[in-house]
């Protein structure tokens, strides 16, 4: 990795990369955010992206691409079957992880679908560090229940621990114990944790439960759609991986899994997934699954040109200075806001910068959707899109009741290439105005509610007019400007 000191002695992330083509963005008036927000019903899944600014809701598609993966998608090859674009991409998928079979799919969520088809039956349970929310929606579906067995600090908002997505061992066996093995599904460790601030996984944490997994004879499956940032924090947190380059570090993971499946929208800067399997008699039973819901085995609903990309974005991944840039811009955002006091999620992690809406808006129940009001709040506050992710993005219970959140969180994704520092420091200033201010933020209550994955099309109201103070007070501190 460039080691790069500044003389002056700023510490502010280096861009190993120039920007070749750039797209247009524009900053709507106060008012009209305000506007749309409410058109959007409060959720801001449904804002168009004309009327945002900085697009921070996810790192899910919207990583910008290398010049090689542009051209690379110029050679792609066509055929329905048989077809050179998935050989490249099989062969570097072999290459990486040290798997036989592969089957393409058109993105992470569609694995998570044959996953659970194949392997979870009614009554059966799959541990988990943590859960995402596509991810438990398959496995409850297909009859199957989730354990979340992340750790106690994984939990902690403010820590110096630096895996926080690592599993707890001795709950792992515990549930092994209680349930049986043979009522295990699978156990799935998310390489990067979504839900609780993108917090990485260990290497020895890994091997700690593969090794229980094998002992019991029980499936490991890993959700590598994060991995890019895991890797970073690897090399650069785990003195075990620190004389390792970035192949040896993900042949060291992909070793110790049984299933390795992963989301192209976030690893390979493309748009895909897909699934890499040890065991033939398993890929057998999957493999029907692609052309019956995806697509032929040799694109799986993927475009071949994205095949070719991703290709070439799997090998980038590979490259320190490319993975680097991510977790590096997310850690001066986390600093800066704390610098500023405001509560965000600590050690910084990967994806985004967290920030921590229980502590933002402490006035605010649960019920009435903390990270959600934030979210709404800071589109208000300046263009920015974030996502929420904690009760908004929980299910309810069978019988109505809310299922509240461990953590009420903001995500504020930072896609790997795409912005400029001077635009993460536009969102630092905002949020931290917007701090300053957050006792004038109330919360949301729903007015069309869907029954399954609400967080993504569902619709709230504010429970007063705290929206219209607060853009009062904006053109009271800062004027004309947008």
């Amino acid at each position: 990795m460039a080691n790069v000191a500044f003389y002056g002695g700023e510490t502010v992330p280096l861009e190993m990369h120039k920007v070749r083509i750039v797209q247009k963005l524009s900053l709507p008036p106060v008012e009209r955010r305000l506007e749309v927000i409410n058109q959007a019903g409060n959720n801001t899944f449904l804002l168009q992206n004309a009327d945002v600014f900085l697009d921070m809701l996810t790192d899910s598609g919207v990583n910008a691409m290398s010049d090689q993966q542009q051209a690379a998608m110029l050679v792609a090859d066509d055929s329905y079957a048989g077809s050179a674009t998935y050989t490249r991409l099989e062969s570097k998928l072999r290459e990486l992880f040290g798997m036989e079979w592969f089957l393409p799919t058109h993105q992470g969520r569609a694995c998570e679908h044959i996953l659970a088809k194949v392997l979870v039956t009614p009554g059966t349970v799959v541990p988990m560090n943590y859960h995402f929310t596509t991810t438990k929606a398959h496995i409850t579906l297909c009859g199957g229940t989730v354990e979340e067995l992340v750790t106690d600090a994984g939990l902690e908002v403010t820590s110096t621990l630096p895996f926080k997505g690592d599993m707890d061992i001795g709950k792992l066996t515990a549930v092994i114990a209680k349930h049986g093995a043979d009522k295990v599904a699978f156990v799935r460790v998310e390489s990067g944790t979504n839900l609780i601030g993108g917090q990485p996984v260990s290497l020895k944490n890994l091997a700690e439960v593969s090794a229980v997994c094998r002992e019991h004879g029980i499936v490991l499956v890993m959700d590598a759609s994060l991995l890019a940032d895991n890797l970073y924090f690897n090399k650069t947190r785990e003195d075990a991986c620190k004389g390792m380059t970035i192949r040896e570090i993900t042949r060291a993971i992909a070793d110790l899994c049984d299933v390795i499946y992963f989301s192209a929208r976030k690893l390979g800067c493309a748009r895909g997934g897909g699934i890499c399997i040890r065991d033939r008699a398993l890929y057998e039973r999957m493999r029907g699954f692609v052309p019956l819901y995806e697509g032929f085995l040799t694109y799986g609903g993927m475009s071949v040109r994205e095949m070719e990309a991703l290709t070439v974005g799997l090998d980038e991944t590979m490259d320190e200075d490319m993975i680097n840039q991510g977790p590096q811009f997310i850690a001066y955002m986390v600093d800066e806001l704390s610098k500023r006091g405001v509560p965000v999620i600590t050690p910084a992690g990967g994806l985004g910068c967290h920030v921590d809406a229980k502590r933002f808006v402490d006035h605010i129940p649960q019920s009435q959707y903390p990270a959600g009001a934030l979210a709404a709040a800071l589109y208000i506050a300046g263009g920015i899109r974030g996502m929420e992710r904690g009760t908004l993005s929980e299910q309810r219970e069978p019988d109505g009741r809310e299922v509240f959140a461990n953590m009420e969180l903001v995500r504020l994704a930072v896609p790997r290439r795409v912005f400029t520092l001077s635009q993460i420091k536009y969102a630092i200033d905002r949020l931290a105005w917007l701090h300053e201010n957050r006792a004038l933020i109330q919360g949301l209550i729903f007015y069309d509610e869907p029954e399954i994955l609400r967080f993504f099309y569902g619709r709230l109201k504010p429970v007063s007019d705290w929206q219209e103070r607060l853009v009062a007070k904006f053109r009271a501190d800062l004027g004309d400007s947008l």
